[in-house]
């Protein structure tokens, strides 16, 4: 499904989805095609089923969103594998 879709389906919904065919662009992921993996009641609720979902199947591009956003626009960030604390602490 296109992400307008998805939003006359989902109103005003949390959502977990997997991206079916993405590209980036610039440092944005752009999704063509996606499926909803869950439907979710809140905010944390999508966060720890993403996870879950995540730990699960690390090889599936998983993302989350709330169906109020017009556009589906995701930031790339590159995963270093150290979060700022931890590697703080770590090189001491």
């Amino acid at each position: 499904m296109r992400w307008s879709e998805v939003r006359a389906a989902h109103p005003d919904r949390w959502l977990v989805f997997e991206a079916l065919e993405a590209h980036t662009l610039g440092n944005r992921r752009v999704f063509e095609r996606i499926a909803v993996v869950e439907v979710c009641p809140d905010g944390r609720a999508t966060m720890e089923r993403y996870r879950a979902l995540h730990r699960e199947r690390p090889d599936r591009e998983l993302c989350f969103a709330h169906t109020e956003a017009i556009e589906l626009e995701i930031e790339e960030r590159p995963w270093t594998g150290l979060w700022g604390v931890a590697a703080t602490a770590a090189a001491r």
